[in-house]
């Protein structure tokens, strides 16, 4: 399933603030929300409003050697779900051959925010962790969190 990042939030839970992703899917109204860390929420932030702040961070980096080695980031796929935790597959096209490489989805979506590359979900994802895109739409951004740290 076609997917988007829609927002980089944080939601209060009674362990504290946690950040999420929220994504989209094409033709559905709900969303999909994926609770990660603050370096990790702000690392994808940062790639949606192609923020330069000089020196690379670690995922600018990456995507740098990447692409040093001739390789190029062509998909994200969030494919499962084990004991609550995602599962993302991060597909790199090489100058040798095309490989599937096991990443966290927090790393590959700071990824595929820098590259605009495209973003899918498995359809055992979307229907095990949809939720109601109103539950997330008035969670405050991430960056205006951020302001205040």
């Amino acid at each position: 399933m076609n997917a988007a990042i829609d927002a980089v939030r944080v939601a209060g839970t009674r362990d504290g603030p946690v950040p999420v992703v929220v994504l989209t899917v094409a033709d559905a109204e709900d969303v999909v929300p994926i609770f990660i860390g603050f370096e990790e929420a702000m690392a994808i932030a940062r790639g949606l409003d192609a923020e330069d702040i000089g020196r690379p961070l670690t995922h600018d980096l990456l995507l740098d050697v990447v692409e040093e080695l001739g390789g190029r980031i062509t998909q994200v796929v969030v494919s499962a779900v084990e004991d609550g935790t995602y599962i993302a597959d991060l597909h790199v096209a090489t100058p040798r051959d095309d490989v599937v490489v096991d990443a966290r989805p927090s790393d590959s979506l700071a990824l595929a925010a820098r590259t605009n590359t495209p973003i899918e979900i498995s359809e055992a994802v979307f229907e095990d962790s949809r939720r109601d895109a109103e539950e997330f739409a008035e969670l405050d951004d991430i960056r205006e969190v951020a302001e205040y740290a």
